[in-house]
């Protein structure tokens, strides 16, 4: 009774500062209020993200902020066709000691930090990007014979302009599945857009005070993951990610007909996680089909291959996932005689 206590006093006092986080944010960012929250959300799941969006809607004045806002080391690539892996995970170097004996000495990449922002990832070759797939799932770089773990926390936030064909090259669906969001960078409201304008051409500098150190971002994501789940949500995250499987007998027409292959079990994970943390920001100690609702399309966008037959239709992956949220039902409580 008495943890249970604790942890909602946690949850409470996390809710606060998650709402603190969000002032601060929007001294800088002006709207963009779910691309703030997914962002957080995979922070404190200890998941990546990646921003998509076309040039000039603060994707990168996103990032950098939230890193301003948090204590922790923050470093920015811009990939270029011309980086190479050695440029990201950092190289071996031949140099003299202080005895004038010459001995190999490894020199760190910019990816040993807490934040990584990659601008731009689909500008460089697919061998470049692949140099990250190590980084992102087991959180160490492995240079010649030496595996070297990667700071903790460690996050990769990716940018990527959907609009550009020419000079790119589109991440492999193996590294997709490694960003836990994919997140839909839109235009802002005539509000906003009026608000921005008023506030960058006004010579104003807001500044954000930081609010979370690594270690307290650490104690969070251990926290969040102890949000209880009930069978019911496994039930339904369960048979949403297999839905999206065209070759499953539980697949609806529609995914049959408009998608080639669908989200693999690590959809699922992140599902759950992400609604872990959105209820975390409530301060809610369980989570709710609601929640996992609220993830999804995030979640499932870029896990989902469509064919010609959805690009006839004018169906995008989106559309397709809202159509399987209003399809799948909630599974059936049992009854207690």
């Amino acid at each position: 009774m008495a943890e249970q206590r604790d942890f909602e006093e946690f949850l409470e006092k996390f809710r606060r500062h998650h709402d603190v986080m969000v002032q601060e944010l929007h001294r800088v960012i002006v709207g963009q209020d779910a691309v703030i929250e997914q962002i957080l959300a995979a922070i404190f799941t200890g998941g990546h993200c990646l921003l998509v969006g076309v040039p000039g809607l603060a994707k990168t004045l996103v990032v950098s902020t939230i890193a301003r806002l948090l204590d922790v080391e923050f470093r920015r690539i811009q990939f270029t066709p011309d980086l190479m892996p050695s440029d990201i995970t950092g190289t071996t170097v031949l140099e003299e000691n202080e005895q004038g004996r010459r001995e190999f000495r490894f020199v760190e990449g910019p990816v040993f930090t807490n934040i990584l922002l990659a601008d731009e990832i689909n500008r460089t070759p697919p061998k470049t990007q692949a140099a990250l797939l190590q980084a992102m799932q087991e959180r160490e770089v492995t240079v010649g014979q030496t595996t070297y773990d990667l700071p903790e926390p460690f996050f990769v936030i990716a940018t990527q302009n959907p609009i550009e064909q020419e000079g790119t090259y589109p991440l492999p669906e193996a590294q997709l599945d490694r960003f836990m969001f994919n997140v839909m960078v839109d235009y802002p409201s005539l509000d906003e857009e009026e608000e921005i304008l008023r506030v960058t051409t006004s010579g104003e500098s807001p500044d954000v005070r930081k609010v979370l150190s690594a270690r307290s971002i650490l104690y969070l994501q251990k926290q969040i993951s102890q949000i209880a789940v009930s069978p019911l949500v496994i039930s339904y995250v369960a048979r949403l990610v297999r839905a999206t499987r065209p070759r499953d007998p539980a697949a609806p027409e529609f995914i049959q007909t408009l998608v080639d292959w669908g989200a693999g079990p690590r959809a699922g994970q992140y599902l759950i996680a992400g609604a872990k943390a959105v209820a975390a920001m409530d301060g809610r100690p369980n989570i709710t089909i609601d929640d996992v609702r609220r993830v999804a399309i995030p979640v499932l966008r870029h896990r989902l291959s469509t064919n010609f037959q959805a690009q006839a239709e004018g169906m995008t992956t989106d559309d397709i996932v809202e159509k399987l949220l209003d399809d799948v039902p909630e599974p059936n409580v049992p009854k207690y005689e």
